[in-house]
């Protein structure tokens, strides 16, 4: 299935749209009407930004993950990876001891 009617938003333009309603007297259901956005989505995205505890890796992007969650997913792959050559290793030490003993 595609997501064709999903309208995508720029880092930017969710930046702008929580500094609009922070810093402005609407209310965040008038901001989101007036930027024509789903009901909800602001507030969604401010709980976003608040949650990141460096606001610049807020919104990364399509598919892209914020630096530390990316470090996180590179290390738990090279954990995985020598975790695989360790029992490689161990098998082929067995095998040996067995022979030259």
């Amino acid at each position: 299935m595609s997501e064709t009617g999903r309208r995508r938003y720029s880092k930017q333009f969710k930046l702008e749209a929580i500094a609009l309603f922070e810093h402005g007297e609407r209310s965040m259901s008038e901001v989101e009407r007036e930027l024509g956005i789903t009901k909800g989505m602001l507030a969604k995205w401010r709980e976003t930004l608040r949650q990141q505890a460096n606001p610049k890796e807020a919104f990364p992007g399509n598919g892209h993950l914020p630096a530390t969650e990316a470090r996180l997913r590179e290390l738990e792959r090279e954990n995985a990876r020598l975790r695989m050559e360790k029992d490689i290793l161990k098998k082929v030490l067995a095998m040996y001891s067995k022979d030259g003993g």
